[in-house]
């Protein structure tokens, strides 16, 4: 692996780890819980319910991010 792209995971991990958990509990809250009439905003498409995940996902591993 090159160093810039080692360095950028490193120094990102938690954000990528956050948003790649988020997405995936997004899309299962989706097809578990999720709207099925099409009235909801974000849990109405898979997609959308993905994406919001992995915001949220990677928002909150974020903070436990340790500032230098």
């Amino acid at each position: 692996m090159n160093k810039p792209l080692q360095e950028f995971l490193c120094t990102y991990k938690f954000i990528i780890t956050g948003a790649v958990l988020g997405s995936i509990f997004g899309f299962l809250y989706y097809y578990y819980i999720g709207c099925k009439t099409g009235a909801c905003m974000i849990t109405s498409k898979p997609f959308n319910s993905a994406l919001y995940g992995a915001v949220s996902g990677g928002l909150f591993l974020n903070i436990f991010k340790k500032s230098k």
